[in-house]
């Protein structure tokens, strides 16, 4: 008996092996970005707003025994009149490291949770991104990563870790 602790069984035991489930943001970083403004400066003549279509994916794959790289890919392209304003292609991601997370709870935090937390700072890039390209900030609305996902889910279109959705 003095080889365990009785009580919670999340606790560690007493040959020092943990079973807290554990998962953390170890780092984020800007994988890929490219902003494109094909018609300058003739773009900055035009009177109309351009009109904005944002797409992105999520892609997860393991990179170590307990890291996992999310990628959040948002593809932006605005166009005014038929004309191409920009194009913002950013892979924003994070390394996040899970231990003794049950294998069903993996892909719904690496594809809901995850994302969620990295969103914030990635929009803050593709803001400064379009305003750096001459063009008022984009301030892309929050988006409920975790909801989509059950919504994927229970559509049955979860086909593959790459593929989350589109916006």
């Amino acid at each position: 008996m003095a080889d365990q602790i009785s009580g919670d069984m999340n606790q560690p035991v007493a040959n020092g092996e943990d079973t807290t489930p554990a998962a953390g943001l170890i780092s984020q970083y800007v994988k890929d970005l490219s902003f494109e403004n094909p018609n300058a400066p003739a773009i900055y003549q035009k009177e109309t707003a351009p009109g904005i279509d944002v797409q992105f994916n999520i892609a997860a794959a393991q990179v170590g025994e307990e890291v996992h790289e999310v990628v959040l890919k948002i593809e932006v392209r605005a166009e005014s009149e038929g004309t191409t304003a920009f194009i913002v292609d950013l892979s924003y991601a994070g390394l996040f490291g899970l231990r003794n997370i049950p294998a069903e709870h993996v892909q719904p935090f690496l594809l809901g949770e995850a994302p969620r937390l990295l969103f914030p700072f990635a929009r803050r890039v593709l803001a400064d991104c379009v305003r750096d390209g001459g063009f008022p900030p984009l301030l892309l609305e929050p988006i409920d990563f975790g909801q989509l996902y059950l919504q994927q889910t229970e559509a049955g279109t979860q086909a593959n870790v790459g593929d989350v959705g589109h916006a």
